[in-house]
């Protein structure tokens, strides 16, 4: 463990770590004729995929978990940090500071079905695919791989909020963080629970009563759920993408419909003519 790690100062630290991805697939406005697939590389379809009904069952929402509950004083936070520490198989120590606080290790998953933006190169510089950039002002969006997943080092003190800052801030994605929340997901008795993690909540304190054990708490990052889409938050670029995602699937489907129905016209024509009169 660094010494950095056992830091006792007061300022949430965000510490760079293993475990983290990007896509490669990036197409920017200035590009219309850009092919479909490099700017959508981890989506094919605009809509939600409909999910198994047996997932879905065994899914439950905004259960509060116990141990977001617990009333701890300094030292059974001592004692749970060195329990939380003898359970671990890796250097993702956490450690206590002199004021009671303690610093540790987060994992974030990422589970986004819309792309993020990234400030465009500057002037002078070159691009993702090592292009001289122009001097056009232009947003450069991808869509973050399904398994991408970062480790922060984070304090006791450091909210839920800051926690999503700080994972657009490692991947320079310039969206509005108010577009995005955090989740706790946790598997109980064969069901999955999810429960969205308030702004002022402390994740490291969950991450330390729930112990190691990625089934038993593990953090999500996804859109935020505010019920209807307001449009009005996306960028001109995103909406011409989301356009164009709608026209391919709408295509897509059309084509699947004709399909269908000529292969059910044919076996209805090969079965009247193998049938006999009578």
């Amino acid at each position: 463990m660094t010494n950095a790690a056992s830091s006792s100062d007061k300022t949430p630290s965000f510490e760079k770590t293993w475990g983290s991805s990007t896509s490669s697939g990036y197409c920017s406005e200035e590009e219309p004729d850009s092919e479909f697939e490099q700017y959508f590389t981890a989506r094919t379809s605009f809509f939600p995929q409909t999910r198994k009904a047996n997932v879905n069952a065994n899914v439950k929402k905004d259960e509060q978990i116990e141990w977001g509950k617990q009333e701890l004083n300094t030292a059974d936070y001592q004692q749970k940090v060195k329990e939380y520490n003898a359970q671990i198989n890796s250097n993702l120590f956490m450690n206590m500071n002199k004021d009671g606080s303690y610093t540790g290790f987060i994992k974030v998953q990422f589970k986004l079905v819309r792309p993020v933006s990234v400030p465009p190169p500057k002037k002078g510089g070159h691009d993702a695919r090592g292009r001289k950039a122009s001097g056009v002002k232009r947003r450069t969006s991808f869509y973050l791989p399904k398994d991408a997943s970062k480790h922060l080092h984070i304090s006791s003190r450091t909210s839920a909020r800051e926690v999503i800052e700080a994972l657009l801030k490692k991947f320079t994605v310039v969206d509005n963080p108010g577009k995005f929340a955090l989740f706790e997901r946790s598997e109980r008795h064969d069901q999955v629970y999810v429960r969205k993690v308030s702004d002022d909540e402390r994740p490291l304190r969950l991450r330390l009563c729930a112990g190691p054990n990625e089934k038993v708490l593990s953090f999500v990052l996804k859109e935020n759920e505010t019920g209807e889409v307001n449009w009005h938050a996306f960028s001109m670029p995103e909406l011409k993408n989301f356009l164009l995602i709608l026209q391919r699937e709408e295509e897509e489907h059309v084509k699947q419909i004709v399909q269908r129905y000529a292969l059910a016209r044919t076996k209805m024509r090969e079965a009247l003519a193998g049938s006999t009169p009578g």
